[in-house]
């Protein structure tokens, strides 16, 4: 059994994927680009005096809110070049925690899962766990462009 079956059983509902796809994408959403490596990627938050800002190697993108880049952080370590957003913004910041805890159990699992071996083996075991991530959330999508609004406010007439 490889690592990313293995952690996937474990974690179930926390799998990051499996709350990408209940929990994000079952709600109106709007596709978010992000022109990044598809590899894991060091994603830093910096606060300037434009606003939030997510800094992905030497590219810079701006975020309306904290929460917002909290959320965005977490794909962008994984590789990902196009995420859902969730067009309520009172929803992001719950989302981003629970995608940050299950990141954090990932990298726990790995860590237990490769104690007993050498640098090199820990590093394969971790980058074939994340493209496995990343291709699930690319297998579920990003959504379109713009979320859909329903035209149905029109008032009856009596």
């Amino acid at each position: 059994m490889d690592i990313a079956t293995d952690i996937r059983e474990k974690l179930n509902a926390e799998w990051l994927p499996e709350i990408y796809r209940c929990k994000v994408r079952t709600q109106r959403t709007r596709a978010h680009r992000l022109e990044i490596a598809q590899r894991e990627n060091r994603a830093i938050i910096q606060h300037t005096l434009l606003g939030v800002e997510l800094k992905v190697g030497n590219q810079r993108f701006s975020c309306p809110d904290l929460s917002t880049a909290r959320y965005l952080q977490i794909f962008a370590r994984i590789g990902c070049q196009a995420v859902a957003v969730p067009y309520d913004i009172t929803k992001i910041s719950t989302l981003a925690d629970e995608l940050e805890s299950a990141w954090q159990k990932i990298l726990l699992l790995v860590e237990k899962a490769a104690e007993d071996k050498t640098a090199s083996v820990k590093g394969r075991m971790r980058s074939s766990l994340i493209k496995e991530i990343r291709l699930e959330i690319e297998e579920i999508g990003a959504g379109s462009l713009m979320p859909e609004f329903k035209q149905s406010t029109k008032q009856k007439s009596n």
